[in-house]
């Protein structure tokens, strides 16, 4: 491997991890924030890489920063993971373009809809399948592939508000069907050496997402919500996160399965209206 490629934002070069060379992990929604870290990552590491993303022109300028080496162990692919049959289809397909699939990154996720009286049946619904819907299809179409490789293992991407409560009840109820699934999963798929472990991520500076634009648009109030939640003062980045993710993916983690890991600096509620 070219040891001048790095993960963007790491000043420390790629991540000497056992086991990750030449492995084959599928990360969904990997061309921005946590995703596009954790993909940056696994490539800097020697393992080949599938992602998705909804949008091509991510997709693309992901592709474009790498360097020859790591765009060679890369596949991409524009898919909405909601969408009948789509992910399922990605999943196959980069198990015909490695020969094989070691481990999968369930990062896609988001919600629909405001509070309870400003959301519909379906807002929940679509917050439901976009988060446990998703993970649950592409665990289910990856483990025929990882039962082949001889096991493998699964990170799921939850969130704080999985157990903290916040504003938005659709996207904590969804996160928290996640970390049980990740246990449920766990002992399930155990006897194929399959390992599954949920990350949950607390508030990440995400550049141009809602942190960010707070800190810019209203830096007293993001002032005081660094005070109120966060005992370190600064939110968790996604790079800080990704590492985790990649943790659990390597021969390090060999023993860590079922577990629900935070990465969140201790924070206390996960959004400015506290509890």
């Amino acid at each position: 491997m070219d040891t001048s490629e790095r993960p963007s934002g790491d000043p420390r070069g790629p991540a000497r991890l056992p086991g990750l060379a030449g492995r084959r992990v599928l990360v969904t929604g990997g061309s921005r924030g946590l995703g596009e870290q954790i993909v940056r990552l696994l490539l800097a590491t020697g393992a080949r890489v599938a992602t998705c993303a909804r949008g091509a022109e991510g997709l693309g300028a992901l592709a474009a920063s790498l360097g020859a080496g790591e765009r060679a162990r890369l596949h991409t692919e524009a898919l909405d993971v909601t969408e009948p049959g789509r992910l399922e289809a990605f999943v196959h397909g980069m198990k015909k373009r490695f020969d094989g699939v070691d481990g999968v990154v369930a990062c896609v996720g988001g919600a629909r809809g405001g509070d309870l009286g400003a959301s519909t049946p379906e807002d929940w619904a679509a917050t439901w399948d976009l988060n446990v819907g998703h993970t649950t299809r592409l665990v289910r179409a990856a483990v025929p592939h990882l039962r082949a490789a001889g096991g493998g293992s699964v990170v799921v991407v939850a969130s704080i508000s999985g157990w903290k409560p916040g504003p938005g009840a659709q996207y904590g109820a969804a996160k928290s069907a996640q970390i049980h699934l990740t246990a449920s999963l766990a002992r399930e798929l155990g006897p194929d050496h399959i390992r599954v472990n949920a990350v949950s991520p607390g508030s990440m500076l995400v550049p141009g997402r809602r942190w960010d634009r707070m800190r810019r648009e209203d830096p007293a109030a993001f002032a005081a919500f660094l005070a109120a939640e966060l005992p370190g003062g600064a939110l968790v980045t996604p790079l800080e996160v990704a590492r985790v993710v990649v943790f659990l993916l390597s021969d390090w983690a060999s023993g860590v399965s079922g577990a629900h890991l935070p990465v969140d600096r201790a924070q206390n509620a996960p959004a400015p209206d506290g509890y």
